[in-house]
């Protein structure tokens, strides 16, 4: 009941059904100002990220901030793989109705003294029973971006509806369970190696229950204010991975297919 309608009936575009990929670039009919900065256009990405500037087909997750001026929303940074079942869908809305229940689920997030939301546009992005790299079974996650303007505020709500896996099998994920290794990212990087969110329990086990935990008190739903510089964390634990991420090193993409072909061969044949 938290997310939003979404589907062809609703009107929504696809991504194609591929491993690692991505919608074109999406001309958005206003600006989305993120962190301060206005955005004109957009990445869906398969892997559970919306993107500004630049597609995101890496299928590892990693610590925000990212190193590198790469800003993008993470309902669910893992490695999906849509080949093997789900859809993910996306559109531009200024739909009265929409637009209504926006304003009312947006309320709760309001400081006291900001304005109250009131949205004009709307961009609705559903991952819809997706699957993950490898997968040997039947598990599927379904989860959801919203992003809304009005002349003011700018905001991003993560809906999540039955999520049943963090991990695909390159990044260490067991094929029946979907469990281990390194767990799905939630949460915002600004690009601006500042400011970030990491919704408690990203890159742990503890992200399967996203979809028990909010901000706003609605199970299932995170929201947050993203036109100014809010909601940044502490530093990251300094771990040996995270020097390395900060280091900026290449992150995990299609140029490394071959092994996650090969391992997933490896495990079909045996």
């Amino acid at each position: 009941g938290l997310l939003y309608p979404f589907g062809p009936g609703a009107g929504d575009r696809s991504t194609p059904r591929e491993d690692d990929g991505m919608s074109p670039p999406v001309a958005l009919g206003r600006p989305f100002v993120f962190y301060g900065r206005p955005h004109r256009s957009l990445y869906v990405n398969n892997n559970g990220v919306v993107s500004f500037g630049v597609g995101v087909p890496e299928f590892t997750p990693h610590p925000f901030p990212l190193p590198g001026h790469r800003p993008f929303v993470a309902p669910y940074w893992a490695d999906v793989d849509t080949r093997r079942g789900g859809d993910v869908f996306y559109r531009e809305s200024r739909d009265p109705e929409l637009l209504a229940r926006l304003a009312d689920d947006l309320r709760p997030a309001v400081a006291p003294g900001d304005p109250v939301p009131r949205p004009t546009w709307a961009f609705v992005a559903t991952w819809d029973r997706v699957a993950f790299f490898g997968a040997a079974g039947k598990k599927v996650n379904t989860f959801q971006a919203v992003l809304a303007m009005d002349d003011v505020t700018a905001f991003i709500m993560l809906n999540y509806g039955d999520i049943q896996w963090t991990t695909g099998i390159s990044n260490g994920g067991d094929p029946h369970t979907g469990l281990g290794g390194i767990p799905a990212q939630v949460g915002f990087n600004s690009g601006d190696d500042v400011h970030y969110y990491n919704v408690p329990g990203s890159r742990t086990p503890a992200v399967l229950r996203v979809g028990h935990t909010s901000n706003v008190g609605v199970p299932g739903r995170w929201v947050f204010r993203v036109d100014r510089f809010t909601a940044t964390e502490g530093p990251p634990p300094a771990t040996t991975e995270t020097a390395a991420v900060t280091q900026g090193p290449p992150m995990a993409t299609r140029a490394t297919s071959m092994k996650k072909e090969e391992e997933e061969a490896s495990y079909i044949c045996g």
